[in-house]
């Protein structure tokens, strides 16, 4: 885990105690990092250039909050009868690779320390505040008293430990991007790199690729001695390992496999049961002898029963649940089943299974470059301190293979020639060759579509609300990006780079 950096990290080294260390290293470590099998030049070396290389011996660190999920095939989809007949999880084996996720759902402790930091941060820009905010009034039904729930579950200390709700996509998804500048704020700042500076505001707020692009100059430490003969300190390198991947929501397919946790049921490749739920057994109460008859997540038991009866609980939350209620499966991972459903990164298609790879499955891509001026460089940030990001034109993609245009939500399901007016070439042009799930109207300076759209995104996993049913791992539903509702939340996940295996 960064081993270099313990010593290759004050800048009062010389050039030439930091060879010596390098070299040091290389013949301790070993696996070709003294010098290159394609030229013979040394690695680490000024004399020779300065090339840094330190050997085959990186491992990535588990960021705050994570638990490791080894990847493998499964078979994604239903498990079950659809009772339902949405007819829209058909079975199909796929490949997931290794990555991490969030042991618990994110809770309103999370959320509110990410409140706070807008607050302090962004104070000439009060808008980003309160973009930010979850929807209490979620809780709101027009037959049922729930105003307690609207004015203290977000905000009192008892609720601190549940997991957020009121949260839509849209804000998840910027949390996650917040959460990956603080966590790689403080690598750097523990390595005495970035100094602490609670002060920083707006666009001077540390964001990760603003640095790695040498878009910010906050509180600098001490930088890192650079081996180039020709210059003296540098900044961190993606390539030094130190800053680790972006925290973001799970594909579909990643958080299916994970809930399911197969590795609790397979042998040398042999898996001798498919759950349902990230459990053994086809029930929802725990087997084992020292917790036998308790129940194993939080929902509907039946009509109207939405916690048992007083002295006998049966799950023992009325609403939700704090996030490490009941029992982790075999990844370690607690509420995959119950409590709250949680956002997942892709857009609904009902026959999204028949479409997609068979390598890390996921609909949503839309491929984008930074925004750089006449000369190719970088453009200025944006006023919250974040570089400038646009969908690739076809002009751009015209040489490829791999892909052709930006935006390839649709791809093959919803885009123009997938519909009733593929025939029509005046029909093709525009926003509106979305015709498939096009209705005409406007809702939010954009199209209003049918509930199925490039806007709908697939949330999963059963809720304190929902009856058994929803539990069960391979089911789906979906609902528009803006929205919210007080059984939805959501927990962040991070590619595994490098080896499937963990450490």
């Amino acid at each position: 885990m960064h081993k270099k950096y313990n010593i290759m990290k004050v800048k009062a080294l010389s050039i030439s105690s930091c060879c010596a260390v390098a070299l040091l290293l290389s013949s301790c470590l070993g696996g070709g990092s003294g010098n290159s099998s394609t030229t013979g030049w040394d690695y680490n070396n000024p004399d020779f250039g300065g090339f840094e290389y330190y050997g085959d011996f990186y491992e990535q660190e588990t960021g705050p909050g994570l638990v490791f999920v080894e990847g493998g095939s499964f078979t994604m989809g239903r498990v079950e009868q659809d009772v339902v007949y949405d007819w829209n999880n058909i079975p199909r084996t796929v490949t997931v690779s290794s990555f991490y996720m969030d042991e618990t759902e994110v809770r309103n402790i999370d959320y509110r320390e990410y409140l706070y930091w807008i607050s302090r941060v962004f104070i000439d820009y009060p808008e980003v505040y309160r973009k930010a905010l979850p929807d209490s009034l979620v809780w709101r039904r027009k037959l049922a008293y729930n105003e307690p729930l609207v004015e203290y579950y977000f905000r009192h200390p008892a609720y601190a430990e549940y997991p957020v709700v009121g949260v839509n996509w849209l804000q998840a998804n910027d949390f996650c991007a917040w959460r990956t500048d603080r966590v790689n704020e403080l690598f750097l700042i523990e390595k005495g790199i970035l100094l602490p500076d609670p002060n920083q505001q707006g666009d001077q707020n540390f964001n990760t690729q603003a640095y790695l692009a040498h878009q910010y100059e906050g509180a600098v430490g001490q930088e890192l001695e650079d081996l180039d003969p020709n210059k003296d300190y540098r900044k961190v390198r993606m390539e030094d390992g130190i800053l680790l991947p972006k925290y973001r929501l799970p594909s579909e397919a990643e958080w299916e496999y994970a809930a399911l946790a197969l590795v609790g049921t397979s042998v040398d490749e042999r898996v001798y049961e498919r759950r349902i739920y990230p459990w053994n057994g086809d029930g929802l109460r725990n087997p084992n002898q020292a917790d036998r008859g308790k129940i194993m997540a939080n929902n509907i038991r039946a009509r109207g029963d939405m916690m048992g009866v007083a002295g006998a609980l049966n799950d023992d939350a009325d609403i939700t649940a704090p996030v490490k209620s009941y029992w982790p499966n075999d990844y370690g991972l607690y509420n995959m089943a119950g409590n709250v459903n949680e956002w997942v990164l892709d857009v609904y298609r009902p026959l999204t299974s028949q479409d997609v790879d068979e390598f890390r499955p996921f609909r949503g891509n839309v491929f984008k470059t930074l925004v750089k001026d006449e000369e190719g460089n970088i453009a200025e940030k944006d006023s919250l301190g974040r570089l400038k990001y646009r969908e690739i034109t076809e002009e751009e993609a015209i040489d490829r293979r791999n892909y052709q245009k930006s935006d390839n939500i649709n791809y093959q399901d919803g885009d123009f020639a997938s519909s009733l007016d593929y025939s029509n070439e005046d029909a093709s042009r525009g926003r509106g060759s979305n015709r498939m799930y096009n209705t005409g109207k406007e809702r939010n300076d954009r199209f209003m579509t049918s509930l199925v759209s490039d806007h709908a995104r697939v949330y999963k996993g059963g809720s304190w609300r929902d009856r058994t049913y929803w539990l069960g791992a391979g089911t789906r539903r979906y609902l528009d990006e803006d929205l919210s509702k007080d059984d939805l939340g959501f927990r962040c996940a991070m590619t595994r780079v490098g080896g499937s295996q963990g450490n």
